[in-house]
């Protein structure tokens, strides 16, 4: 029966390396890694490893029914286990909707994965995406992105959920705009005249070891797609305070961090240009309260 899911002519055994896809996203779970990132297709796949080197895959983790809302722009996948399930945050969009982040959950990180809901989870008339979840204090909470598209100034947004994950609990709110951050670049102008555009992308979040939350989120900087640092002492909602430079500064981003053998490792996709990026994993430490680099695996 696992056969059947496995998308026809692909490989079923591969190093990292030879997997493009972009906003990888790895779950570690029962001793085995699961990686899942945005492929070019209208359907999620999952990766499965032992060792973070050598991979099974492709399997199909999400094919969209007849009555799916979306019909393009499946993005950035990302998998939580919570209260005995498993849950997909990711990206869609259809002609005459705004993007959007839908909820889909499964018994088990292979999938299938199936619609929580009808529809979206994040507001009907914003254009958002990569939403993440966040459990503060055990209150779920969704974070995602509040597009440039519509705002100019890209926007990360929370709102609380309720704790079957399915609806708002709270008014949505605004942790940041991308031009506070000190270094995010703007995109070349819209028209002679136009506001800036700042994009915010791919929201994670970091428990540091003085109790404070670090979010790591990706835009343009000086040197290309870059993955930024913003810390809070006082929960998600801030005030937030952001590292004067990127975590990861040149043709690379959307990064998450899992643990592997005890150790935090991130991932990230990169070079940031199609077809050619991949997942790279890094080892990371904290100092100061902040994450830096320390080596490639």
């Amino acid at each position: 029966e696992s056969d059947k899911l496995v998308y026809r002519g692909r490989k079923r055994e591969m190093k990292t390396e030879a997997i493009h896809l972009r906003d990888p996203f790895v779950l570690a779970d029962g001793g085995r890694y699961f990686l899942y990132g945005t492929g070019g297709e209208n359907r999620f796949f999952v990766y499965e490893s032992g060792d973070l080197r050598e991979w099974t895959g492709p399997q199909e983790a999400f094919l969209p029914g007849p009555g799916f809302w979306a019909d393009r722009d499946f993005w950035a996948p990302e998998v939580h286990a919570w209260r005995g399930a498993y849950y997909m945050l990711a990206s869609f969009k259809a002609q005459g909707c705004c993007r959007a982040t839908q909820i889909l959950r499964a018994g088990s990180p292979r999938g299938p994965f199936e619609p929580l809901t009808q529809g979206p989870i994040t507001p009907a008339q914003w254009e958002c995406l990569d939403g993440t979840l966040l459990l503060e204090n055990g209150t779920p909470y969704l974070v995602f992105c509040h597009e440039w598209l519509q705002v100019s100034d890209g926007e990360m947004c929370a709102m609380e959920l309720t704790p079957d994950l399915t609806r708002a609990a709270g008014e949505p709110f605004v942790l940041f705009c991308a031009s506070q951050s000190g270094w995010a670049r703007p995109l070349p102008p819209r028209a002679p005249g136009a506001a800036p555009d700042y994009v915010t992308d791919g929201p994670f979040f970091v428990r540091a070891s003085d109790g404070g939350l670090i979010l790591l989120w990706s835009s343009f900087g000086a040197d290309g797609y870059a993955i930024g640092q913003a810390r809070s002492m006082h929960g998600v909602r801030g005030p937030w305070v952001h590292a004067p430079e990127p975590l990861f500064a040149r043709d690379g981003g959307h990064g998450m961090v899992f643990e592997a053998d005890g150790a935090r490792l991130l991932a990230i996709h990169a070079p940031n240009v199609s077809p050619q990026e991949r997942p790279v994993f890094f080892r990371i430490e904290e100092r100061g309260g902040l994450l830096r680099l320390a080596g490639i695996v």
